[in-house]
């Protein structure tokens, strides 16, 4: 018999003073079975970090045709497509292909290194992604405090990224491998 999802209740606040976006969301996120704590905590960091009244959660993992985060215009564009992870080539040339711009959060510590080695090269064409690396000793962190009824509060200004939920203060810091031209 096939697991089922584990639902998570999220209130999201965001405090984002290099995009004046302050907002509070309210999610009902899906575990997938398959999922880690930790790649939970990393979609509603990147969440925070894309805020947006546009912004939604897709099927995620589940699904290959589909990015973990996506924004949609009114009349339906795909404005902006965000993975996790370290996804393949052939992936991100589609990504790029289908929405106005790619964000890919990668983790993982030495294997998203060797992962961004690999593609590095292969990448210079687009000019409309974005990668980013999360230090896994953040993203571990990140993990431990998920509960499944959350208050998690982000503020982002000049680059740094504060994550609190509950009374644990996490400091995230994410570095741009490669920024949209």
């Amino acid at each position: 018999m096939a697991q089922k999802a584990t639902i998570y209740k999220v209130e999201l606040s965001v405090a984002d003073m290099d995009r004046h976006y302050y907002e509070t969301h309210n999610l009902t996120v899906a575990k997938h079975p398959s999922e880690t704590d930790e790649r939970l905590m990393l979609r509603l960091l990147a969440f925070a970090l894309n805020g947006h009244e546009q912004l939604e959660m897709t099927k995620g993992i589940s699904t290959d045709d589909e990015p973990d985060i996506w924004q949609k215009s009114l009349s339906g564009e795909l404005e902006l497509w965000v993975a996790l992870g370290l996804p393949s080539e052939k992936i991100i040339r589609q990504s790029c292909g289908k929405a106005n711009d790619v964000i890919v959060y990668c983790y993982g510590g030495k294997t998203a290194e060797i992962w961004w080695e690999k593609l590095q090269n292969k990448t210079t064409r687009f000019d409309n992604l974005r990668v980013i690396n999360l230090i896994e000793a953040d993203i571990s962190a990140l993990g431990s405090l998920a509960s499944r009824s959350m208050k998690m509060q982000v503020n982002i200004q000049d680059g740094d990224v504060m994550v609190s939920i509950n009374d644990n203060i996490i400091y995230v810091t994410p570095e741009e491998w490669k920024g949209a031209s």
